[in-house]
């Protein structure tokens, strides 16, 4: 299931179910988004900061609830930070299967955009967060507007040199988002696949959050998971400027064991570069041809 693309004139939500954000925080973003021909709405809880961290399970639940019920919102965009998972129990999925928006967000984002996913089909869309828009890059303005506009080709599109750390063809649903968050979910009720299904998993850390032998406790998480078997591919982002070998090997390792091509790239993450990827979409990940397409 997907929810229909943007049009020029139409309004994007802004909220923020993760961290409490300042005063003015958002004014750039919010400035750049409406340079781009869309209006923003914000969420009446997105300065709050109820617990000193955020604003309550509540009233982040409220603004998450309230934009999916707004008729005139057709995208919801939100940030990182660390507790979106505290809102699971609040979200009425069955209300956002209704309603489909275009859900956009990045890092703690992951959780919600994947349980939205898992609950009830829509496809949502990783990559992207308010400050994005302060001033988009070129490469980031393309791969909203391929992404999410009326009229884009739906493509994932590089902006850096792909490390083929084990070679291969996969097919399968994407799945992924920031690891840690992603492996968390993993044992909630809002995680679900189909067990005779097949999954590339897109996944991404920086290395000013996580060191790789961190990264390698992730990954053994899913090594020893049941989803183990469901995995046909993985795409790493970026996770810092110069090449970290020891994570490499760590990424090789698990493309060997598993047998399934695995690739480097700085195409998305916590860096320059805000690609974006579809929770969701049928896609192929060829090291051959370097490129992650939808099918």
């Amino acid at each position: 299931m997907e929810a229909d693309k943007l049009r020029k004139g139409d309004t994007i939500g802004i909220i923020s179910p993760a961290y409490a954000v300042r005063e003015g925080q958002y004014d750039e973003c919010i400035r750049g988004i409406e340079r781009l021909g869309y209006k923003v709405l914000t969420g009446k809880n997105l300065y709050r900061n109820t617990y000193g961290y955020a604003a309550s399970e509540a009233e982040r639940a409220s603004d998450f609830n309230g934009m999916v019920l707004n008729a005139g919102v057709k995208m919801i965009l939100f940030g990182g930070g660390y507790v979106s998972s505290e809102i699971l129990p609040y979200i009425d999925f069955r209300t956002v299967k209704k309603n489909p928006k275009l859900f956009v967000s990045y890092s703690d984002g992951t959780t919600l955009l994947d349980a939205v996913y898992f609950r009830t089909g829509l496809i949502t869309y990783y990559g992207q967060k308010p400050s994005t828009f302060a001033d988009i890059t070129e490469y980031n303005r393309e791969s909203f507007v391929r992404n999410l506009a009326d009229g884009g080709t739906d493509a994932f599109i590089k902006n850096s040199a792909w490390r083929i750390i084990n070679p291969g063809h996969s097919e399968g649903v994407l799945l992924g988002g920031y690891i840690e968050n992603f492996v968390l979910l993993t044992g909630s009720d809002c995680f679900g696949y189909r067990k005779n299904g097949k999954y590339i998993l897109f996944l991404e850390d920086h290395e000013k959050f996580s060191a790789p032998v961190r990264i390698s406790m992730y990954l053994s998480c899913i090594e020893q998971s049941r989803f183990i078997k469901n995995i046909t591919g993985l795409l790493f982002g970026h996770y810092s400027d110069k090449r970290n070998a020891e994570l490499e090997d760590r990424l090789y390792r698990f493309g060997i064991k598993n047998s399934i091509p695995v690739v480097c790239c700085d195409d998305y993450g916590h860096g320059e570069n805000n690609g974006i990827l579809q929770i969701g979409r049928n896609a192929a990940l060829d090291t051959e041809k370097t490129e992650l397409r939808y099918v």
